[in-house]
C-alpha cells in the first residue's frame, strides 16, 4: 500500500488527574473517520494521550502503513525509544521502578505490531488542522463522559 493512513491523536484531562477524553482523526485518501471517548473518573493526561493512538490503530480493519501524529512526547518517545527496554527489564524503568500505564503501553505495542507505524511529533495548538480537530474530539469525549452536552 503506497498511501498511508494518516492519524492525528490527542488526549487530556481537566484537571490532571481527573476526568479525561481522547480523540483521533484517521485519513486515507478521501475517507475521514473521527473517533473519541472519555473517562468520567480519575485518569491522567498521559493515559488519555496513550488511549487515543490505541483506539485509532485498533479501529483499522486490516494491516496498513500508518503515519501517526501526536503532540505527546511521552507517547512518541515511549513507543519509539523506551518500550523495548521496559519490556526487556520486566516492565521496570531504568531506576527499577514499575512503568506507569503498563497496561496501555502493552496494548499500544500490540496494536502497532499489526501495522507499519511511523511516529511523528507535532506541536500542540500550533494550527495543524487535524491536531486541532483531535483536541476538539478529546474535549467532546470528556464532556460526554461527564454527561455534558457533546458540543466542544
Amino acid at each position: 500500500m503506497t498511501d498511508p493512513v494518516i492519524i492525528h491523536t490527542d488526549g487530556g484531562c481537566r484537571p490532571n488527574p481527573g476526568p479525561g477524553g481522547w480523540g483521533a482523526v484517521l485519513r486515507h485518501r478521501e475517507h475521514v473517520r473521527e473517533l473519541y471517548g472519555g473517562e468520567p473518573g480519575m485518569t491522567s493526561n498521559n493515559r488519555m494521550e496513550l488511549t487515543a493512538p490505541i483506539m485509532a490503530l485498533e479501529a483499522l480493519t486490516r494491516p496498513v502503513v500508518v503515519h501517526l501524529h501526536t503532540d505527546s512526547t511521552y507517547v512518541r518517545n515511549g513507543i519509539t525509544k523506551w518500550v523495548l527496554g521496559w519490556e526487556r527489564n520486566g516492565w521496570l524503568t531504568a531506576a527499577k521502578q514499575p512503568v506507569k500505564n503498563v497496561d496501555l503501553w502493552q496494548r499500544l505495542q500490540a496494536a502497532c505490531l499489526r501495522h507499519q507505524v511511523e511516529w511523528f511529533w507535532v506541536k500542540g495548538h500550533s494550527g495543524v488542522a487535524d491536531n486541532e480537530l483531535a483536541d476538539v474530539l478529546a474535549t467532546r469525549g470528556m464532556r460526554e463522559a461527564l454527561g455534558a452536552s457533546p458540543v466542544a
